[in-house]
């Protein structure tokens, strides 16, 4: 299968810089797959799993928010948050879970914006949970 160069850097560095077969990615408008030969693109990336397929092994990851693009078939993903599942600490992701459900169980004493930041929290946590599994 052919391959494009990928890499994948957050605010915490460098995670992965070398060729790969095929990305794929939620982002804000859905899943998308990234190939070689791909047309150049860009879009925001929204909250879920990623999966990097590198030597016809598929890598999955939590990946959230942040940006992706593809410009002259070199593909860039720069997410806010990206843990691949072998680092996924499990119990925390469970522990941050149930944090935020008790956060949204008191919904009528938050505030929008505390709503808001508890169900993100509870979104990530599922994330990873998932991915981690």
């Amino acid at each position: 299968m052919s391959t494009f160069p990928l890499t994948i850097v957050t605010p915490d560095g460098l995670l992965f810089e070398g060729e790969a077969e095929r990305l794929r990615v939620r982002t804000i408008e859905g899943d998308v797959c990234i190939l070689a030969r791909h047309i150049d693109y860009a879009t925001a990336l929204g909250m879920g799993e990623a999966a990097v397929t590198i030597d016809g092994k598929v890598r999955r990851a939590a990946c959230m928010g942040g940006l992706l693009s593809v410009t002259g078939g070199r593909v860039s993903l720069v997410p806010t948050t990206f843990e691949w599942a072998d680092q996924i600490d499990a119990p925390r992701a469970q522990r941050a879970k149930e944090r935020a459900e008790t956060l949204l169980a008191n919904r009528a004493k938050m505030s929008d914006r505390e709503f808001r930041l508890a169900e993100a929290r509870l979104k990530r946590a599922l994330v990873r949970l998932h991915v981690g599994q």
